[in-house]
C-alpha cells in the first residue's frame, strides 16, 4: 500500500527526506552543542516528517514545506520527542527488550501528534501506548522486515537509502492510520 500511495510521488518524497536527513544531521555533527540543537530540533521535524508521511499516505496534497510544520507546535513535539526518549532510555536501563518495548508502544506519538493538533504531549504518549496494545508484535515484525531493507540498501553503497526512508516513513504512516481505524 505505501508502493502505491508513493507512485507518481517518488521524487517529492526523496528530495524531502534527503533534506529532512541533511538538516536533522548537519545538526548533530557540529559537536556538543550541535548535539543539543539536534535533540532540539528533532521533535518538531519528527512531527514534520509525520504529517508529511501522513499526506503521502492518505493521498493528500504532499508539499515539501509539511516537514517544517512541526514549529508550529513546537513545545509539544518537543516535549513528547524528549519524554519518548527518556522513557525508553529508562526501560533500556533495565534490559534491552524492554527498551524495545517501549520504543514499540510510543513509536505512533508523532503520528497522533499531527492528526490531534490540541493533544498534550503526555496524552499522545499515553494514547500511542494504549493503540499499540496488542499490535507491537505486528510492528515487531515489520521492523525485522525494515532491517533487512536497510541491509540491501547497505550493499548498494547507500543509494538504496534514497528510496528506503520514504518508504518506511510512508509504510509507518500506513500502519498507523491501519491500527488507528480497528
Amino acid at each position: 500500500m505505501a508502493r502505491e500511495s508513493l507512485k507518481g510521488k517518488w521524487a517529492l518524497a526523496i528530495g524531502t527526506f534527503v533534506i529532512y536527513v541533511l538538516l536533522t544531521g548537519s545538526a548533530s555533527s557540529m559537536g556538543t552543542s550541535g548535539s543539543i540543537i539536534s535533540l532540539i530540533i528533532a521533535g518538531p521535524f519528527t512531527l514534520g516528517a509525520a504529517i508529511f508521511s501522513l499526506s503521502i499516505s492518505r493521498g493528500k496534497e504532499a508539499r515539501l514545506e509539511q516537514i517544517f510544520q512541526g514549529f508550529n507546535h513546537f513545545t509539544t513535539a518537543l516535549v513528547a520527542y524528549l519524554l519518548m526518549v527518556l522513557y525508553i532510555l529508562l526501560w533500556t536501563l533495565l534490559l534491552i527488550v524492554p527498551g524495545i518495548i517501549a520504543a514499540l508502544s510510543y513509536s505512533m506519538t508523532f503520528y497522533i501528534l499531527s492528526d490531534e493538533e490540541s493533544i498534550k504531549a503526555e496524552d499522545a504518549l499515553k494514547k500511542s501506548k494504549a493503540m499499540m496494545d496488542g499490535y507491537k508484535l505486528k510492528l515487531f515484525y515489520l521492523c525485522l522486515w525494515f532491517f533487512l531493507l536497510a541491509l540491501l540498501c547497505v550493499l548498494t553503497l547507500g543509494i538504496g537509502f534514497l528510496w528506503y526512508i520514504p518508504f518506511v516513513n510512508v509504510t509507518m504512516a500506513k500502519f498507523y492510520d491501519d491500527i488507528k481505524g480497528k
